[in-house]
Parts: C-alpha cells; sequence; structure tokens
C-alpha cells in the first residue's frame, strides 16, 4: 500500500504514472448514489456506517482511481459541540444556532472524535476492508477552522461572510476561542481517522480565499498550523486545501501540509514555484470543464500535466468537488486519459 501511486506522490517519490482522485467523487453526479439518497436523507448516509462505505466505493467501482475518499461531511463535527445542524432541501446545510458572542463560544464543547464521530470512524475501519485486498488507500478529512467558523458563526452558506469576519475583527478574543476550539477538534478528529486506518488526511478550508492575505496570517495562519500540528502526529500524509488561495499559497505552506491543493484560478506550475520543493502538489482542473467535449476538455488537462511534467509530488486533482449532472463518462475518460498520459515506460 505505501508504494501505491498516490502514497508516493504525496511524498513526493517518483510513480510510474500520475495519481488521480477527485474531491466528491462519490456524490450526486452518480446515478448509484441518487438511488441511495432518494431513500435516505444526507445525515442518514454518512451517520450509517454500511452505507456511508457503500458510497465511498461507488466511484471506486466505476473508475480507475487511486485513492478513495470517506464519504462524509465537514460539518457533523459541529453537533458534537453543541450546534443544531440540518442539511434543508434546496437551501443546503443550516446551523440553527449560531455563534456570535463570547458567551455563545464558551459554551461549546470539544467533544471527544472517537465518541461523537464514531459512526464515521466506523466507515473508515469497513471500507479499508474493501480497499485493501485492491491496495487502493483511504483518504480521511476534516473541515479547517476557518471554513467550520463560517458555518458556525454564519449559520449556513453565505456571500459575503459579514458575521464571521466582524466577529473576527470586533472580537478578538472571542474569535480566538473559537479558533482554537475549532482547531483542536479538527487535529484530533484527523488523528482519529488516521487510528481508524485513513492512510492520509485532508484538511478542507474551502471559504479561506475570501481572506486578505494580512487577515489570514494573523487571524487564521496559526489556528491551520494548530490543526496541521495535531493531524501530524498521526504520521501520514497531509493534504491542506483551499480554494481561491492564490494571494495567500506561501502562508499555507507556512502553516503546513505535505501536499498543498491549488485551485483553478492558479496556474499550477507558478503555484508550486512560490511554494518550493518541500511540497507536493494536488489539482487543479476547473470542475466545470467536465461538462465540455472531450476536444475540449483534453488540451486543458494536458496543459495542466505539461505544466509539471517530469517532477515528483503531482496528484491530479480538480480544482473543488465535483458538480452535479457532471457526465459519468467524461469522468471515467478523464481518469483514463490522466494515467495513459503520464505512464513512464
Amino acid at each position: 500500500m505505501q508504494n501505491s501511486r498516490f502514497l508516493r506522490a504525496c511524498r513526493r517519490e517518483p510513480v510510474d504514472a500520475t495519481p488521480v482522485w477527485l474531491m466528491r467523487q462519490a456524490g450526486r453526479y452518480m446515478p448509484e448514489y441518487r438511488a441511495l439518497r432518494a431513500q435516505n436523507t444526507i445525515l442518514e448516509l454518512i451517520k450509517s456506517p454500511e452505507l456511508a462505505c457503500e458510497v465511498t466505493m461507488q466511484p471506486i467501482n466505476a473508475f480507475d482511481l487511486d485513492a478513495a475518499i470517506i464519504f462524509a461531511d465537514i460539518l457533523p463535527p459541529l453537533e458534537g459541540m453543541g450546534l443544531s445542524l440540518e442539511f434543508a432541501k434546496g437551501e443546503g446545510p443550516i446551523i440553527h444556532n449560531p455563534v456570535r458572542t463570547l458567551a455563545d463560544i464558551e459554551a461549546l464543547r470539544v467533544p471527544d472524535p472517537r465518541a461523537a464521530l464514531g459512526f464515521t470512524l466506523e466507515a473508515i475501519r469497513l471500507t479499508r476492508k474493501q480497499l485493501d485486498p485492491r491496495g487502493i488507500p483511504l483518504i480521511g478529512f476534516s473541515g479547517a477552522p476557518f471554513t467550520l467558523a463560517s458555518y458556525a458563526v454564519e449559520g449556513g452558506g453565505s456571500k459575503n461572510r459579514i458575521e464571521v469576519k466582524t466577529l473576527m475583527w470586533n472580537q478578538p478574543d472571542a474569535w480566538h476561542l473559537l479558533m482554537t476550539k475549532l482547531a483542536t477538534l479538527a487535529g484530533e478528529y484527523l488523528v482519529a481517522q488516521a487510528e481508524a486506518g485513513a492512510q492520509a488526511l485532508q484538511l478542507f478550508d474551502s471559504w479561506v480565499g475570501e481572506l486578505s492575505p494580512a487577515d489570514y496570517t494573523k487571524f487564521v495562519l496559526p489556528y491551520s498550523k494548530l490543526a496541521l500540528e495535531i493531524a501530524g502526529t498521526a504520521g501520514v500524509p497531509l493534504i491542506h486545501f483551499g480554494t481561491g488561495t492564490g494571494g495567500i499559497l506561501p502562508q499555507m505552506a507556512q502553516a503546513g501540509g505535505d501536499v498543498i491543493g491549488v485551485d483553478w484560478r492558479t496556474d499550477l506550475a507558478s503555484a508550486w514555484e512560490t511554494l518550493g520543493d518541500r511540497v507536493a502538489v494536488q489539482g487543479n482542473l476547473d470542475p466545470v470543464a467536465l461538462f465540455a467535449n472531450w476536444d475540449a476538455l483534453q488540451p486543458q488537462v494536458e496543459a495542466i500535466l505539461d505544466s509539471v511534467k517530469g517532477r515528483p509530488g503531482h496528484i491530479f486533482n480538480l480544482g473543488h468537488g465535483i458538480l452535479q449532472h457532471t457526465p459519468v463518462e467524461t469522468v471515467k475518460r478523464l481518469v483514463e486519459f490522466v494515467h495513459e498520459y503520464t505512464q513512464t515506460p
């Protein structure tokens, strides 16, 4: 398993072909997933280890992917802290009791993830039993402190993040306490996933690109670093991912991670030059490109692969998750093409 393409690339070691996995590769673009989802809520799928395992394996059974990622969501850890989470149809996630004051934040618990999130840990154990005979590694993940804080403070998705940014600026003591709690929980959750069998771990900071470099450095970097330092005690590769992060890549690398995820808004080769040789890189096709016909898509894929050709440590991925209605046949062809195009003699 340690010689798998994916894990070798995480360690910046030579591979026989560029490894590929896709964020949100298990999900609603697949008919197998939609069939299960028609009978279960998203939280029911996540909280049933057997169903979460089944969903995790769906893309592995359909495509020649080099890694699986456990089917879960970044928000259930907030439930263990005392927040009320609902996935409302047509609205996305809703936190019914968002935190806005120091007293709100002081009341938040930092639960033991082995108790509060045991369903995902059991799903990891079940999935490893299916993946091990195939030699395919499993990725665990957590939301990063800032992205978790965005949901906890805003109460759900937000266009401008007004509530979370004003809390950050106006109540620094409350912000420090909130982010310390979230960083501790995220780090310990990642460690628990590695203990359960995850062979790599990804920290998702989906909304951190909304910040200026100065605000990221002052208000976020120390806490992402704390989460990754805790996770690092597990001894498995760490992937640090964010979107819209072209202006803060050096600071993200400073926060930590063996692999830095880069989205499509930044040229991959330029990003790697900025980051330096200490890290591997993951990315970075625009997810919308998968809706293009193959004649339009292939040159985009080739351009990404050519830009880092011959440099160990590239993991091909999208710049964010697969979108609903993405053609399944395009995903299959993409995965096969990445391997064929980069195959070494």
